[in-house]
């Protein structure tokens, strides 16, 4: 087994294992609203967090629910974690919710789990599926509280209609799962809300980027990365086209 193989395999368990336990938690019906998702979120934030530490305890890590440090941008190899992406979905006892486990090699998403627990799956950039045929019409994902501007022009540029959901990795699957056509996000995000679903998703063979077509790069000093889009690969031109005529 080589090293990337080793890291996908602890990046699958340890989502599959942060999904379980924000499922069980979920499940027991003592909390619900925000103290569900805060207690989901710590409790997923503390097992990602020791195991990562056990499993590789040379490596740096980023992660939402804990204190950045600039020791990480010395390193090649970082970690970078969502626990919990969907807290208000996952308070709802919606199915869009997702946990992020990444890794990022010299700035590279390289090795990535997203889990949907709510749907028994995870996917990886070692096992994504196939691409599948465009939607007729086709469909674009769009935040199901705050739809952004920018991507219900291009969605009317395209043709497509508008697919409302909650977390970015639960919409970056559904494109990846061919549910979708088309992720496209101007509203602000950081590192951990889409390292994970970038590297499923080039895994799988879609075009991931900033907006403005340059590459998605991790562990800079800001986390802050404001927009991406992901689309099938057929439409890579026609999306590029359309934003430019924004």
């Amino acid at each position: 087994m080589t090293i990337e193989e080793s890291d996908v395999r602890l990046a699958e368990r340890l989502a599959r294992e942060a999904g379980e336990i924000l499922l069980a938690l979920q499940n027991q019906g003592d909390l619900s609203g925000k103290e569900l998702g805060q207690a989901g979120d710590a409790r997923a934030n503390e097992l990602l967090m020791r195991e990562l530490k056990i499993a590789r305890p040379e490596d740096a890590i980023l992660c939402e629910e804990e204190k950045d440090s600039d020791a990480r941008l010395s390193a090649s190899r970082v970690w970078i974690v969502d626990p919990l992406d969907g807290t208000r979905e996952y308070s709802e006892g919606r199915s869009d919710w997702a946990v992020h486990v990444a890794l990022s090699i010299g700035g590279i998403a390289t090795v990535g789990a997203v889990a949907l627990p709510a749907l028994d799956l995870t996917l990886t950039s070692a096992g994504p599926p196939k691409l599948k045929a465009l939607n007729t019409p086709l469909k674009m994902l769009v935040s199901r509280t705050r739809p952004a501007a920018e991507a219900v022009a291009v969605a009317k540029i395209l043709g497509a209609d508008l697919l409302p959901m909650g977390s970015a990795g639960a919409k970056a699957m559904a494109v990846v799962r061919g549910e979708a056509d088309v992720y496209l996000h101007t509203g602000g995000q950081y590192e951990w809300d889409n390292c994970a679903p970038v590297a499923v998703a080039e895994a799988a063979g879609l075009y991931c980027a900033r907006i403005d077509g340059s590459p998605m790069r991790y562990n800079a000093p800001d986390g802050y990365l404001p927009d991406l889009v992901i689309c099938h690969p057929e439409l890579e031109d026609a999306v590029k086209a359309a934003i430019a005529a924004l």
